[in-house]
């Protein structure tokens, strides 16, 4: 399912128009960001948790040259998916 889909059936289940759908998913995506990038989590009960990690900085391989490379450290937006998700896709 892509974004296009999620809309509509949004729309179709709430019975509210696509471009309200639309707006309302982008509120959530964007509600998402904005706490992420201030570290913060998301938490939506029976669904899951948004959080952001910590990857440390490493040395990796070119693979090309096999040459050694400096990866720098990173933050990373992690997913942990709730009981009741986990209850559904099995």
């Amino acid at each position: 399912m892509n974004k296009t889909e999620l809309i509509d059936h949004i729309a179709k289940t709430a019975d509210i128009s696509k471009a309200a759908s639309s707006r309302a998913l982008d509120a959530l995506i964007g509600a998402v960001k904005a706490t992420l990038k201030k570290n913060g989590t998301v938490t939506l009960v029976g669904f899951g948790t948004f959080s952001v990690g910590k990857r440390a900085a490493r040395i990796g391989r070119n693979p090309r040259s096999g040459e050694a490379i400096k990866i720098k450290a990173a933050k990373v937006p992690k997913f942990k998916p709730g009981k009741a998700l986990k209850d559904a896709v099995n």
